[in-house]
């Protein structure tokens, strides 16, 4: 299983459509547009992305803008057994939303469908065999638009924010439905407000789709909630090959990015065998990077290649939806390649630190837990 393209639902494609050009430059696919919903198609690399906004009233995004910020409203899964997979649905009580559709593209046929997932989410699982993609099977060439080479290889990680008391149940489905096996849990605390997060993996090793509840009334994840309206994506964190380079690309785009505090990079500073010479770390500190990584043997004292992370402000006008960008360098130990793995369990509070002072700047009224 992987991730074969992502669906928000906004208030106007076109005008998302060119963000996405201009600001993280991706290209244009193509469009469609039925009696009452127009969606545009983008793509940088292996990441594609439909963007649909209503006509009228009759449209789903319109009923789903009614109840929820804009976002992302389906995950496409490209699966090996659409049958299997649907059957399996069923058993566990799935709704199956849309059945199995079924087109031939030459020598080449994609069969598709879609089922509801967590809260708002649903899931399209899309099997193909040949050379057919399930966008260009679907829509009509845009013309083309001005565009900046993308800094992104692939896709990470996506995150999913569920209600408190949901996590457990929120994890046993993806198991169950999807195949998904657990991971890494995490239990990060402030003096203001907490998390809890369990790392669900695919067998495949190809989606990493971690899932957060809150811990207390006035988290973060619990302020995406209210202002979501319910469960839904926190985030997609989006590969590249130079973080810094991206960065600079990005910020020139006019992309706005998350602030971290000084004080971390002196405790980056202070921590044993750090892997970067004073010129890096100012470099990492200018760029406002979070930077982790791990002992591969503490009895060499050898240390994995550095994670480097980075993430957006929200999209969006409501402080919802952001992107993450991330770095996974490469090193070699003992003659063998090693990239660096995790998500980064030492960022992950600074991270929540970081977001909570934006969340603090938003004029939300924290107060301190006794």
């Amino acid at each position: 299983m992987q991730i074969d393209h992502f669906h928000f639902y906004v208030e106007n494609a076109q005008k998302w459509r060119d963000w996405f050009v201009g600001k993280l430059g991706f290209q244009a696919l193509g469009s469609d547009t039925s009696n009452h919903t127009r969606t545009e198609a983008v793509k940088s690399g292996p990441v594609c992305i439909l963007l649909s906004s209503a006509l009228t009233s009759a449209s789903p995004v319109a009923d789903f803008l009614r109840s929820h910020s804009p976002g992302i409203a389906d995950i496409a899964f490209l699966v090996k057994d659409i049958e299997s997979l649907i059957a399996k649905a069923v058993s566990h009580g799935v709704t199956v939303l849309q059945p199995i559709q079924y087109k031939q593209q030459g020598n080449s046929y994609l069969k598709w469908a879609k089922i509801a997932a967590w809260g708002c989410l649903s899931h399209t699982l899309i099997e193909r065999m040949g050379n057919g993609e399930w966008i260009t099977a679907n829509f009509s060439p845009s013309s083309p638009l001005q565009v900046s080479p993308s800094p992104f290889i692939g896709i990470d990680h996506v995150v999913l924010n569920v209600g408190s008391g949901d996590l457990e149940s929120a994890a046993t489905w993806y198991e169950n439905v999807l195949g998904f096996r657990r991971q890494q849990k995490f239990d990060i605390q402030t003096s203001r407000s907490g998390l809890q997060s369990q790392v669900m993996l695919h067998p495949s090793h190809l989606v990493k789709f971690p899932i957060n509840q809150p811990s207390s009334v006035n988290s973060q994840i619990q302020e995406f909630l209210d202002i979501n309206g319910g469960p839904g994506i926190q985030h997609i964190a989006l590969q590249t090959s130079n973080l810094m380079e991206a960065i600079a690309q990005l910020k020139t785009s006019g992309v706005s990015f998350i602030k971290v505090p000084p004080t971390y990079y002196t405790q980056l500073q202070q921590r044993e065998r750090l892997p970067l010479s004073p010129t890096e770390l100012q470099e990492i500190a200018n760029h406002e990077i979070l930077v982790d990584w791990e002992d591969i043997c503490p009895q060499t004292r050898e240390t994995a290649p550095l994670l480097l992370q980075t993430f957006t402000k929200p999209i969006f006008t409501q402080p919802t939806f952001f992107f993450e960008v991330i770095e996974r360098r490469i090193c070699y130990v003992n003659g063998q390649q090693k990239q660096a793995q995790g998500f980064g369990e030492r960022n992950f509070r600074a991270l929540f630190e970081a977001i909570e002072q934006e969340q603090i700047k938003r004029g939300q009224k924290l107060k301190v837990k006794s």
